[in-house]
């Protein structure tokens, strides 16, 4: 099978279109807004952009509470917008995927109104009932905390409806093979105004099998492969990327025995291990992270992130590391988030430039996609006075002008982050575009750098010896050419010994200075990494010749 599988080498920035930019002066971002930024995400590098919900929506859950899955809210513009900004990305070689939310609905969706009214509606078999209070009804919360049940009692309705998140989110019963219908008809509409495919959120939840009898409930994925099916028949070169947090070996289901799953999923387990080698300043962790999660079929890929929209999900770490993450980077009560997360942004999380540089070149050299948080390019900060995920929330900081440029009106959606280091007085897009060394710049240049080494996207890698705890050594080869990255998680210099496997090894060109390295009598070169330093070479002689947007033959 010949396919183009762009996700490989893609750069995906996520964005939520009511926080990037108000055009008409309401407060509220829009897609006007968002068209008259495309320039900046393209100068910057940016070719995949993911959009938050932007369908109809009392707004209750940053719109994943969807009332209407085939209307644009009124707040960001029409349809007309939409179909205006699609076809000014794809101007720009932009592609666009969107969050598929189809494990539950609004309860002020028609489809909930007429199933909570009327036991003979058609509707009332799209949702889960109970008559009688289920035996676990608390349990499987996915806000603890901030979330009492999983079942909740309608008056109207006389019975008990189930949702994993929100009361005011009645989950889909996605067994109902009328629902299943209703999705697949959702997902052509938006595939037939362009865009490139879809992240599909809380994947583990909508292939529930609903058993009121059982503490937890069985997964079914044939849904999961049909949904694929309809993909590729609407867009061969479609994307599903899958938000699914499971231990390593889960989720071969997922992608699928023979990839007819998901292409892409997101990498929580190497996310979260990052971050305790970041804490620890010891490579193993992530090392170990990734040996874990390696392996996955011909043609699917891992997305690779530092954050979104969500907390920082600690939850797979063990007890003694989340302690150690957690003390590292969240120590103050107000900075957790139901016991297992961080509601930080990036930039004041890590605290310092050498931390942001170390965190964001793992994040464009680990073996998978890329995929950025708006704002993150700049180091923005948080607002911890804001409740639970709305902290990392705030609209995106353009200038120094009043409510950092993202609006003219008196009261924007969300607080812009003002004064202090983050404040948008001293840190925004326009300030940091003037200065050569900003982090905007340098991130600009990670991904020209990150787009010029298709090997990782397309190639094998390895762990290489590094002959410290401290640093992650790792080797990529694709096509007879071999990179070799290395990261130093300490706080020190360090001095790395490595042996690569490949022809010419004992040259090695450093990619973004004018160095090189030469491999002493055993073929080992000796590298030294400033602290929290990190160097990318190619293996031999810099004048190769790639084609990585050439289709490949997928065995």
């Amino acid at each position: 099978m010949i396919a183009d599988l762009w996700y490989r080498n893609a750069i995906i920035y996520s964005l939520d279109v009511e926080t990037f930019l108000d055009a008409n002066g309401d407060g509220v971002g829009d897609f006007e807004g968002l068209i008259r930024r495309l320039d900046y995400l393209d100068a910057l590098g940016v070719n995949t952009l993911w959009l938050a919900p932007f369908q109809k929506s009392p707004d209750r859950d940053d719109g994943y509470d969807i009332s209407d899955f085939y209307a644009v809210d009124p707040r960001y513009g029409s349809s007309g917008d939409f179909v205006e900004f699609m076809r000014e990305a794809d101007k720009r070689g932009m592609r666009v995927i969107l969050d598929l939310v189809i494990n539950h609905t609004s309860d002020q969706h028609t489809w909930f109104r007429q199933a909570r009214s009327d036991p003979e509606s058609r509707y009332r078999d799209w949702y889960v009932w109970s008559k009688k209070k289920p035996k676990y009804w608390d349990q499987g919360m996915v806000f603890p905390g901030h979330q009492e049940s999983t079942w909740s009692y309608d008056q109207k309705a006389r019975a008990y409806y189930y949702h994993r998140f929100y009361d005011f989110q009645p989950d889909l019963n996605t067994q109902n093979p009328e629902v299943r219908e209703e999705i697949r008809r959702m997902m052509g509409y938006w595939l037939s105004h362009g865009v490139a495919g879809f992240r599909v959120d809380a994947v583990p939840f909508i292939l529930e099998v609903p058993d009121v009898t059982r503490k937890t409930w069985n997964r079914e994925f044939d849904f999961l492969y049909e949904l694929r099916r309809l993909l590729q028949l609407r867009n061969g070169n479609g994307l599903l990327l899958g938000e699914v947090n499971v231990p390593p070996g889960e989720e071969k289901q997922y992608f699928g025995a023979r990839g007819e799953g998901m292409q892409m999923l997101f990498n929580f387990w190497v996310n979260q291990h990052l971050f305790l080698s970041l804490a620890t300043e010891r490579a193993a962790p992530l090392a170990d992270a990734l040996r874990a999660t390696r392996g996955v079929p011909n043609g699917c890929q891992w997305g690779i992130f530092l954050r979104t929209h969500d907390e920082l999900d600690l939850g797979r770490l063990d007890a003694k590391g989340r302690a150690i993450v957690a003390q590292r980077f969240a120590p103050d009560d107000g900075m957790w988030l139901y016991n297992r997360g961080v509601r930080r942004r990036l930039a004041p999380m890590l605290g310092d430039r050498q931390h942001y540089e170390l965190a964001h070149s793992l994040m464009f050299s680990l073996p998978g996609t890329p995929t950025f948080r708006y704002g993150d390019e700049i180091g923005m900060g948080d607002d911890l006075s804001l409740p639970e995920r709305e902290a990392v929330r705030t609209p995106m900081q353009w200038s120094s002008e009043r409510h950092g440029g993202f609006t003219l009106a008196d009261r924007p959606v969300n607080p812009v982050v003002s004064g202090g280091v983050y404040g948008y007085e001293r840190l925004n897009v326009e300030s940091q575009q003037r200065d050569p060394g900003s982090l905007l710049n340098w991130n600009a240049s990670m991904i020209r750098l990150r787009k010029e080494c298709p090997e990782i996207g397309w190639g094998e890698w390895r762990i290489l010896g590094s002959g410290s705890p401290h640093v992650l050594a790792m080797q990529y080869d694709w096509r007879g050419n071999s990179l070799v990255i290395l990261h130093n998680f300490s706080e020190r210099a360090v001095s790395a010994r490595v042996r690569p496997r490949a022809a010419d090894s004992d040259r090695l060109v450093e990619l973004r200075i004018e160095e090189e390295s030469r491999a002493g009598k055993s073929g080992t070169h000796e590298i030294v990494l400033d602290p929290y330093g990190y160097r990318w070479f190619r293996v031999g002689n810099l004048n190769y010749a790639l084609n990585a947007s050439r289709p490949q033959k997928i065995e």
